[in-house]
């Protein structure tokens, strides 16, 4: 069973009253605020970014402390909101992006995450760059040879354990586990020492969207004092480290990093989310030789069992007007067919309706079938190919571009493997308020943990004492 975001951070979340009621800054004052933490940003030499819940509300995805997030919700008795946008589809905010071109133009030295909803690697952060504290719900990792699969679905679990899948890097073939921490799990050394390093080294930490309640997370960015750096904190509510911050910012995280984006002159670049499938497909010669039987299959690529959760459906038709269309609406997405063995070459045209929370309707796909040819494995750049692909949606200002990354034949039986890549969103990022659609992206199972009356008094009694010094959240 998929376990929903506001039930994987309920494991990692820490509670308090400090920071209940929002504070905006007058306009006057809240623009002066802008324009010197700019100075402050333009004179850095090691500007370390620290993220919390907050940067990602206009996402779709609730906080925890503000007016309507979860944990005000339900000590007030109120129901959760209905999440309109499955939190799979969820896309980066307009500071998610902002960090991007800040880091492209190497302002942005590195960037520590609390979150787990995987949006700053979504954004464009270098992996190498980003420590994610608590996890990433999207990631599973090989426990032995260190490698991760970043996915398009929700891993199933949380607590460091084993997924259905394994690892395909070389002979490794090691169960993989995901990477959400419960309460009792250390922070991950890999994460937490790269954090602590540029923590130290930074003249700028600059705190978006937390309540810096989280132990031991919250005394990260207190550690660049010790070298005579700066501490700035933008959040709606009060924090306990307001008193250390050389400067503190009362307002919407997105305005004021349109601002500092503003005045450094830096434009914010659309969001392009690319997705993948793989198509497979088998033929094999019935027994008298007269016939083809073929099975084609539109599968997930991260894992030929796994949902396809952008994909609602799939009409299939052909070229060769004689064949009989097809409707492919449940999972798996699978047509199975009998052809004349000397039937001329034929197209198969897949037209892959998209689900909710996709930019647009729907992608086609041109599948060339020859029974009588041969073809060769083709790989191509990954990362040239979605450069391609995002120029054009950006051009286009629409999304359903697809291409093929990879190809791979395989015999006995024959079979045709196909991986790629399919526009699924575009996001632009100007003046005008980026709006999210639905009130948050809660996935099915976002009230497990609330059913089984583990709340968050509860679940503060369960933090363990020591927390810093013993690693532990």
């Amino acid at each position: 069973m998929s376990l929903g975001y506001a039930e994987k951070l309920s494991y990692i979340e820490d509670v308090g009253n400090v920071g209940m009621t929002e504070i905006h800054d007058p306009p006057h004052i809240l623009q002066e605020k802008i324009e010197r933490l700019t100075k402050m940003i333009r004179k850095s030499k090691h500007l370390v970014v620290f993220t919390g819940a907050g940067i990602s509300t206009s996402c779709g995805i609730p906080d925890f402390r503000g007016p309507t997030g979860i944990w005000t919700l339900q000590r007030g008795g109120n129901a959760l909101p209905e999440a309109t946008l499955p939190f799979h589809r969820a896309m980066p905010s307009r500071t998610h992006m902002a960090l991007v071109e800040l880091e492209r133009a190497g302002i942005l030295k590195f960037v520590i995450s609390q979150n787990i909803d995987g949006l700053h690697l979504r954004s464009g952060i270098p992996r190498e760059k980003l420590s994610e504290l608590h996890g990433n719900s999207f990631m599973e990792k090989c426990t032995s040879c260190g490698s991760e699969y970043f996915r398009d679905f929700e891993v199933e679990s949380v607590g460091l354990k084993e997924t259905p899948r394994r690892c395909s890097n070389g002979d490794c073939d090691v169960r993989l586990k995901d990477t959400v921490l419960d309460w009792e799990d250390a922070l991950p050394f890999e994460e937490m020492n790269p954090a602590e390093v540029h923590c130290d080294r930074a003249d700028v930490v600059l705190c978006l969207g937390t309540s810096l309640q989280i132990t031991p997370a919250c005394n990260l960015p207190l550690r660049c004092l010790r070298g005579g750096g700066k501490f700035v904190i933008v959040n709606l509510q009060k924090t306990p480290k307001d008193k250390k911050a050389s400067l503190v910012i009362h307002g919407f995280v997105d305005k004021v990093i349109a601002g500092v984006m503003d005045l450094l002159n830096l434009r914010i670049r659309p969001f392009v989310r690319i997705d993948l499938l793989q198509t497979i497909f088998t033929q094999a010669l019935s027994l008298d030789q007269r016939y083809v039987n073929w099975t084609l299959r539109i599968a997930s690529a991260h894992d030929k069992r796994a949902l396809v959760p952008f994909i609602k459906s799939i009409e299939v038709s052909f070229s060769d007007h004689t064949m009989k269309e097809a409707v492919l609406d449940k999972y798996p997405f699978q047509l199975k067919r009998r052809t004349v063995w000397k039937i001329e070459p034929f197209d198969v045209i897949l037209k892959v309706n998209f689900s909710e929370g996709c930019g647009c309707a729907c992608s086609r796909i041109k599948i060339p079938i020859d029974f009588h040819a041969s073809k060769d494995d083709l790989t191509r750049d990954r990362d040239h190919v979605f450069e391609k692909l995002k120029s054009k949606a950006i051009k286009s200002s629409s999304c359903g571009q697809n291409s093929v990354i990879e190809r791979k034949m395989l015999t006995s039986p024959k079979t045709e493997v196909v991986i790629r890549a399919v526009v699924t969103n575009v996001r632009w990022y100007d003046e005008i308020t980026v709006k999210t659609s639905g009130a948050g992206s809660l996935s099915k199972c976002a009230l497990k943990r609330r059913k089984e009356g583990k709340n968050e008094a509860e679940a503060a009694r369960k933090l363990p004492k020591g927390q810093y010094r013993n690693g532990k959240i």
